[in-house]
Formats: structure tokens, C-alpha cells, sequence
């Protein structure tokens, strides 16, 4: 039985093609016989016939069909089990893709040893084999795909094998036709458009050879941005000059011998016969007329490059990412230091960031011909060419630039072995790896910088004259040289425009990139070309790291996003910093690295995600990144010294870091507040946008106690303000009184004493709330209003009997519900009612007071209580026991609240409790 894969499948017994039967049954041969005498494991038959969505019966399903098969094909046991898979043996001569690749490599074997004619038989055997694209309508199983491409980029290897030999044995003009069909059909294929220029040039018609090579340099430069290669430079040059060695050798001569291979401790010479008359090298690019700033950095590069060590070759290395002018600055420092380099300069784009990286074997065959070795001088081997490089520069003082470098196993074969020469690289990656060099890691241009390259772009009169504009378009281009210059570029092209209507149009976040681009100039796709270099883990990263309003944001956080150990997302975030598509702003207060986007790339992070990951699966991402955020706030919250208020959560989903994590990461929590602290402001706005109501009012509400610590009262207002907008809107309830009770704490502590405005709106607002939890009958949330309500009507010195009615009211709530919380708030309040009016019932509250402190745990109800205690004797000497007390709870409440709020703090809530004036001594304190 034999079987065919270079075409449709097909299978053939005595010359009868057999039918293989339903499509199933054609993916499951095709599979078998894409690992042919090798085991298929059941999970990759599966994945084959059913993709990532198998039916639950898939495993029994594949059991049918393997006896379908083996019965329609008539062989019982074409089919072989082995372990947890099924195997199929097939005879080499029985699969023609094993006949074509042993045929292959046969023709390829007779044409080393010189037999072209039996070389041309064997690779055109082998070629017939094909009936087509290999697994032909199969090719959505994205196995047989996989193999279908290698078959292909196989049989394309050795057709163009199979023309080298025809063109050895001067058969070039038979080759036209075939060579004509082929260019067509794959038009970036450098080697067939050489063959096609070597068979006209032999068939006399240099002048089409030559408007060959035209078209070829146009077709890979419109479809790639890239110039030939320089093999088909060097052979285009070749044609122009007629070079002899294009010439059909005589049919019967042998080719010259290689040469003897030199001592390993001797190395390559250049000698007479393979070298050639070339001028000085100067291939340097030139410099920008408009070059602006950079003073340290060129300053830097100049004497690094001019003055290395003794005995070592100079070499320094610019990364960043694209559209910082990386190469625009290695040119200028260039031209400032070429005079120091008196036998010239070499230039190379190595194309990093492009799917086809510059190769070093066909850089050095560039150079070697730049130094005057003769295409015929220039050795096979990657290792001799670079043997023989760093022989023809021993003992030149050179300058080499290497743009766009992708890494250091791509850079170390093009450096030099002796002093004397300098080396520049530029690239989007770290090369950390590259012994020697010394690297400037470029950042965006310092303010005053990108304003004077507007100014020298589009004139210093049209800049002053909206200096405000400037600014602005200097901050929404994010200080990039590129976008600064686009920029600059639409302001001349477009007199009519105003710095104001250009700032404008760049204000609009979602157009933003769209409109940084101008002629070939284009911020996107620099940020496109470091993108594709990621791998797809890293790819993903960025993108959903792009969702997050953060300004900055720990690891932590990406593993939410993706959903992985915060080991995995470290690794992807140390990938994006090394490519510059994120930035590395050093450790927060808890000791974690923080990570940040410049504002342009962030732009397109989101861009990309938008493009590549469906709605739901960026909802469900940035789900986890603040479910992340409100796991440890609210682990956090609970160690914060503060109100008696009881937590009250929502039911949105955590993402929780394991113990061993999350433990020591919130143990300082005030350090974890302090280092997430605009994260989680940012965090509550987006939740907002997003409409994630519950996540929104719960991040909210977890960070009071933190922001009441710090004095942050105009945040904590305008964060809670809107968040309850949302829960209105929704009608999240539960929420809306979360929030509502925040704002009447932060009216608390916000207002000077006694204000009344306030304390009337806080009395309002008291009232609107226990009405919305007697409601929603929550007796920890009616404690907490009778309480507010009770304090408001004291603190405006009104309605002292009705508000201890209150807060009585409210201590039988707390008692009823086992509130320790409420207890301590309306003892709290009811110690405030009695003050001086009836002393000894403010004494017993307070005795009552002090075994709910014991209980309670509170270090700031317990201070407040000894400030209580110690008002009581408010006309005692400021050294007495009491002065001592009240004093002392004084600084241990106020001692971790900012400068600003103990200004304006009293020693505590008791009215006439008051500092000793600063000259009265340590006599008793005033009332």
C-alpha cells in the first residue's frame, strides 16, 4: 500500500486508488501519516479532529475511527496501538514525502561530488513527486499546516537546487520560462531573482538583467521597507562590471581546489590574488541637520568611544524604544568622531526588529568587500569570514555602527579582535550580555529640550506665541523625539494650523496615534516592530498590563491580570523592560519593583488588546487585576488604626495571592497603602468607567481608615463622591450606604469644630442614611447612622436631649447585633452629650467605655477613651496624672496623621479640652 501527502491525500494498492472515506476519517490518516512510524498520542488526534472543543465522547469517537479506517482501507492492521496513542508504519518507499526527501538529498549529494548530470536527474525525480500543496484542503488542522509549510519550504529549497545545477551545466536559456514563473509567484525569494538575472546575463541581455534587479530591489522595498541582500548586491555590481566569473565555464574543466585549510594558531591573510583596489570606507548615514539636545548623552558616547581601555576595543551600546532617536543620536556622535578614525567608517542596519534579521555571515561578506577583498576572496564559513574580518582590521583605527541590533549572538561575530577601532550599536534590547560595552539607556527628551526641537522645526516666533500649546503637545507626544518631530512635521505642512488645534487633535486619546504619523514617519510603528519581537507570553502581558489606569503597578497585579504565579508574570514583565515597551521605576515601600508604560505606549498596549482579545476576556482580566487589589485592601484595612466602623464588603470576586505572598507583602500595612495608594484611587475611577459597581465601592471603602490616618481628606471625598454616583445610578443600595457613611466621616474630620454649615449638612446627611439602612434593615449600618446623627446634633451645640436619645438608641442597636463597634461609637458620643453638664454620667459611660476598649482591640478607641479620662480633669495641672493622660493620648493619636491635620486637630473631641498656650509653662491647661 503507498501513500501520497504531496497533494491532495491519497492512497494507492496495485495502482487502484483507494477511497478513504468521510473527512474525519481523512484528517485522522493525514495526522498518522504526518508522524508516520512514530506514536499520535490520543490527546493530539483529539486536538486534530475537534480542535480545543471535543465532544465528551472524543476518546471513543477516535476508537471508531480507527476501525472505520483500517476496514474501508482493508489492512486490519494498518493501524498499530502502542501506549496511550496509535501509530501507522509505513515503508519508506511506500510515503512520497520520504521518497522525495531521500531523492533530495541524493541529487544534492551527486552535486557535491561534481556529478551535475546526475545531480539535475535525481532533484527532478524528485520534484515529480509533488501533485501538488502538500495535505491539500487539510490544511485547517493547524498540525498538518505545520507540516505542510515545512514540505513546502523544503521543495522550494530544492527546485532552486535542482536550476542551480541546470545553470552549471549551461542550460540557462531553457530556464528563462520556468525562472520568469517563479519570480512571479514567490517575489521575495532573493535566490530565484539572482538565478533569473544569471540566466538572462548568459543568454546575452545584460540590460534585462540589470532592469531585473530594479524590480526586485523595488518589490522588497515596497513590501517590506528593506533593501537586498548582498548577494544580490554584490551580484548586481557583478553585472554592471561584467565580471568574468559570471561566465559558463568551459563543459569538461574541473573546478580549482580548495585551498589548504591554514593552521588553527595562524590567521586568515588577505593575500594578492583576494584583494581588490577600494576606496576609504565613509558609509556612514548623514547626520541630521536639526539635531537637538542629548549634550550628556553625546558627551558620554564620545568618551567612551575615543578613550577606552588600553589593549581593548571601544564599544558602547544605545537601546530604548523606538521613536527616541536611538539612531539619529549614534549618527550624529559618528560624524562628530569620525576625523578620530582616520581608515573609515563602516555602517550596517542589522534590521533587529524586522521578521528577517540581518544574517552576520552576509554582513561580513559586505564588509569584507568595503576593506577590498574580492567577491572571490570571501570565504563560505561564517567562521572564516570572521577570521579574516578581524585580520583585515588589525591594525586600523576604525569606526563601525551597527543599527538596530536584535542581540548579542547576532553582534559578537561583526566585532573587531584589536584596539584601534570603535564600535556603536543601537537596538530596542539590553545588551547586557556583550562583554565590554557600555550602555546608555535612552528616555524621552527632558522638556526643555523637545521644546527647542519644535522650535527649530517649525520656527522660535510660532512657538512663543503659544507657549501653553507647546507644552501641551509636548506632554501628549510624551516627549518622544519621533512624535515631537511628526509633530513639528504637521504644524508645516498645515501654515493655517494653530499650536492650540494641533494640541487638540492629539487630546483625542483614542486618535491619538492615528494622528502621529507624517509621511514615513510613524510612531505606531516603531512600538509595532518591538511588539512582534516579543514572544506570545510577553505579547499578552502588554497587552492587558495597557488596560490598567495605574500610573504604576507590582507584579502582583500583571499575575491577576493573566491569571498566572506572580513567578510567570515577573518573567514576562523583565521581557517587556529589556525591549523598552515598559519601564522599571524601582522599589516601592513595600520593597517591590514597580513597573510603569510611557503614556504613547500604553496607547497602543490598549490598541493591541482591543484588536487581539475579546471583550469578555479583557473584562474578566481586569476583574482579577482589581479583585487583586481589593483582596489586600481589605487584609490591610483591618490592621490601620481607626474608626470602630464594622467592615462591610461586597460580593465581588477576589483574586487572592497565595498566603506565603500576600503575608508578607501587606505586614507593613500602612508601607502597602502608601506604595498603592494612587493605584487604588485610579483603580476606583476605572471601576467606575467600567460600571463594576460593587468593585468600585468596595476598593472605596477599604482605604478609609488609611486616608482618615494620612489626612487625605479631598481624595477620600472625591473618590467616594463617585462611586456612590455609580451605586445611585445602579441602585447598588448596599453600596450607596458604604459610601454615604465615609462621606460623613471625612465631614467629621474635615471641618473645623463646631462648623455649623457642616454639621447641618452632616445632619442631613446622618438622617438620609439611617434611612437607608432601616431600609435595608442592617443593624450595623443603623447603629452607625444613629451615632453620626446623635454627633451632629452635639456638635453645633444643639439638641443635647434628643441626641443622647439617640445615641442610646443606637447603643441598643449595637448590644442587640453584638456590634463591639457600634457600642464604642455611641459610648463615644454619649460621654461627648454628658461633658461637663453631668459628670458623674459621663464618668460611668466612660467606665463602660473602658471595658469595650478591652474588648474591642481598638488603638484609637482606646487613646480616645484616655483623652476622655484625662478631660474629665481638664483643670487639673498639665503635669498631673490627668494633664498626663490627656496629653499623652493626644500624641499617640495624632502622631502618625500629617503635619497639616494636626494644625488644625484639637487634643480630642471634648469641648473645652485645650493645649497649655505655648509661654504659660507647664501650669493647667486653659479652657
Amino acid at each position: 500500500m503507498e501513500f501520497g501527502i504531496l497533494g491532495p491525500l491519497a492512497v494507492w494498492r496495485d495502482g487502484a486508488r483507494l477511497d478513504v472515506g468521510t473527512p474525519k476519517s481523512r484528517v485522522l490518516l493525514a495526522v498518522l501519516l504526518c508522524h508516520a512510524n512514530h506514536p499520535v498520542s490520543q490527546d493530539q488526534l483529539v486536538m486534530a479532529l475537534w480542535g480545543s472543543t471535543p465532544p465528551k465522547s472524543a476518546t471513543k469517537n477516535v476508537q471508531t475511527y480507527i476501525h472505520r479506517l483500517r476496514r474501508r482501507l482493508g489492512a486490519p492492521d494498518l493501524v498499530v496501538r502502542q501506549h496511550a496513542g496509535y501509530l501507522l508504519p509505513v515503508a519508506a518507499e511506500d510515503l512520497d514525502a520520504t521518497r522525495f526527501e531521500e531523492l533530495a538529498g541524493a541529487g544534492q549529494a551527486a552535486e557535491a561530488a561534481g556529478d551535475l548530470a546526475e545531480a539535475s536527474r535525481l532533484l527532478r525525480e524528485a520534484l515529480d513527486l509533488w501533485r501538488g500543496p502538500a495535505f491539500a484542503g487539510l490544511v485547517d488542522v493547524p498540525m498538518l499546516a505545520a507540516e505542510a509549510t515545512r514540505l513546502e519550504e523544503v521543495r522550494l529549497s530544492v527546485l532552486q537546487s535542482r536550476i542551480a545545477v541546470d545553470l552549471r551545466l549551461g542550460r540557462h536559456a531553457g530556464l528563462l520560462g520556468e525562472l520568469t514563473a517563479l519570480t512571479a509567484a514567490y517575489p521575495l525569494q532573493e535566490r530565484l531573482r539572482a538565478q533569473l538575472m544569471l540566466a538572462l546575463y548568459r543568454c546575452g541581455r545584460r540590460a534585462d538583467a540589470l532592469a531585473e534587479y530594479a524590480r526586485a530591489r523595488a518589490t522588497l522595498v515596497e513590501e517590506t521597507g528593506l533593501d537586498p541582500a548582498e548577494e544580490l548586491q554584490d551580484l548586481h555590481h557583478r553585472i554592471l562590471t561584467q565580471d568574468p566569473s559570471l561566465d559558463l565555464e568551459p563543459r569538461g574543466t574541473t573546478p580549482p581546489a580548495e585551498p589548504a585549510e591554514e593552521p588553527a594558531e595562524a590567521p586568515a591573510q588577505v593575500t594578492a590574488t583576494a584583494t581588490r583596489a577600494a576606496p576609504t570606507p565613509a558609509e556612514l548615514p548623514p547626520d541630521i541637520a536639526d539635531f537637538t539636545g542629548r549634550d550628556d548623552e553625546v558627551l558620554h558616547l564620545t568618551d567612551v568611544l575615543t578613550r577606552p581601555r588600553p589593549g581593548t576595543v571601544a564599544i558602547a551600546s544605545i537601546a530604548g524604544i523606538g521613536g527616541l532617536g536611538k539612531t539619529t543620536l549614534a549618527v550624529h556622535v559618528a560624524h562628530r568622531i569620525a576625523e578620530r578614525f582616520p581608515d573609515g567608517q563602516l555602517y550596517a542596519d542589522l534590521r533587529g526588529a524586522s521578521s528577517d534579521p540581518a544574517r552576520p555571515e552576509d554582513v561580513l561578506s559586505r564588509f569584507l568587500f568595503a576593506l577590498g577583498v574580492s567577491t572571490h576572496g570571501i570565504p563560505e564559513s561564517l567562521e572564516e569570514r570572521v577570521a579574516l574580518f578581524r585580520s583585515c582590521m588589525a591594525g586600523r583605527r576604525m569606526l563601525i555602527l551597527l543599527d538596530n541590533v536584535a542581540g548579542e549572538k547576532q553582534v559578537r561575530p561583526l566585532l573587531p579582535g584589536a584596539p584601534g577601532t570603535a564600535v556603536l550599536l543601537t537596538g530596542r534590547v539590553r545588551l547586557v550580555g556583550l562583554e565590554g560595552a557600555s550602555l546608555l539607556e535612552l528616555d524621552v527628551l527632558p522638556a526643555s529640550q523637545a521644546i527647542d526641537l519644535l522650535k527649530r522645526i517649525v520656527g522660535d516666533d510660532r512657538v512663543k506665541d503659544d507657549m501653553d500649546a507647546a507644552l501641551e503637545i509636548m506632554r501628549l507626544c510624551g516627549r518622544v523625539p519621533l512624535a515631537v518631530r511628526i509633530s513639528a512635521a504637521r504644524l508645516l505642512s498645515r501654515r493655517h494650523w494653530s499650536l492650540s488645534h494641533l494640541a487638540g487633535v492629539l487630546g483625542e486619546e483614542r486618535h491619538r496615534l492615528d494622528e502621529l504619523v507624517a509621511g514615513d514617519l510613524d510612531v505606531r510603528a516603531g512600538f509595532e516592530l518591538s511588539y512582534r519581537m516579543l514572544p506570545a507570553g510577553a505579547q499578552r502581558a502588554f497587552r492587558l498590563a495597557g488596560l490598567l489606569d495605574a500610573p504604576d503597578f507590582a507584579s502582583w497585579a500583571v499575575a491577576a491580570l493573566l491569571d498566572v504565579s506572580v513567578r510567570q508574570a515577573e518573567r514576562e514583565l523583565e521581557t517587556l523592560v529589556d525591549t523598552h515597551l515598559l519601564a522599571q521605576t524601582g522599589p516601592d515601600e513595600t520593597g517591590r519593583l514597580r513597573y510603569r508604560f510611557h503614556d504613547l505606549i500604553r496607547l497602543y498596549a490598549r490598541e493591541r488588546a482591543q484588536r487581539e482579545d475579546p471583550e469578555p476576556e479583557r473584562q474578566a482580566a481586569l476583574r482579577r487585576a482589581l479583585g487583586a487589589w481589593l483582596a489586600l485592601a481589605e487584609v490591610a484595612a483591618e490592621r490601620v488604626p481607626g474608626s470602630c466602623y464594622a467592615s462591610i464588603h461586597s460580593e465581588a470576586p477576589r483574586w487572592r495571592l497565595p498566603a506565603r505572598f500576600s503575608g508578607p507583602l501587606v505586614a507593613d500595612h500602612m508601607a502597602w497603602f502608601g506604595a498603592e495608594h494612587a493605584a487604588l484611587m485610579a483603580g476606583v475611577a476605572q471601576a467606575c468607567e467600567a460600571r463594576l459597581t460593587e468593585l468600585a465601592w468596595d476598593l472605596a471603602g477599604s482605604t478609609e481608615k488609611y486616608l482618615n490616618a494620612r489626612g487625605l481628606y479631598d481624595g477620600w471625598q472625591r473618590m467616594h463622591e463617585q462611586a456612590l454616583a455609580l451605586c445611585r445610578e445602579t441602585g447598588d443600595r448596599r453600596g450607596e450606604g458604604v459610601l454615604m457613611r465615609g462621606l460623613l466621616e471625612v465631614t467629621t474630620w474635615n471641618s473645623p469644630p463646631g462648623q455649623g454649615p457642616a454639621m447641618i449638612s452632616m445632619r442631613t446627611g446622618a438622617t438620609r442614611l439611617l434611612d437607608l439602612w432601616t431600609e435595608l434593615d442592617n443593624p450595623i449600618g443603623i447603629s452607625d447612622a444613629l451615632a453620626s446623627l446623635a454627633w451632629s446634633m452635639t456638635a453645633d451645640g444643639n439638641g443635647s436631649a434628643q441626641a443622647l436619645a439617640l445615641a442610646e438608641r443606637a447603643l441598643r442597636t449595637a448590644v442587640e447585633a453584638d456590634y463591639l463597634g457600634g457600642q464604642a461609637r455611641a459610648l463615644h458620643v454619649m460621654a461627648i452629650i454628658h461633658g461637663e453638664d453631668d459628670p458623674r454620667a459621663a464618668h460611668s459611660v466612660l467606665e463602660r467605655a473602658t471595658k469595650v476598649a478591652e474588648a474591642l482591640g481598638n488603638p484609637h478607641y482606646r487613646t480616645t477613651i484616655m483623652q476622655f479620662l484625662g478631660g474629665r480633669r481638664r483643670r487639673s495641672a498639665a503635669t498631673s496624672p490627668a494633664g498626663r493622660s490627656c496629653w499623652r493620648g493626644r500624641g499617640r493619636w495624632r502622631g502618625g496623621r500629617t503635619t497639616a491635620t494636626r494644625r488644625r486637630s484639637r487634643c480630642c473631641i471634648w469641648p473645652s479640652c485645650t493645649p497649655p498656650s505655648a509661654t504659660s509653662g507647664p501650669g493647667p491647661p486653659r479652657s
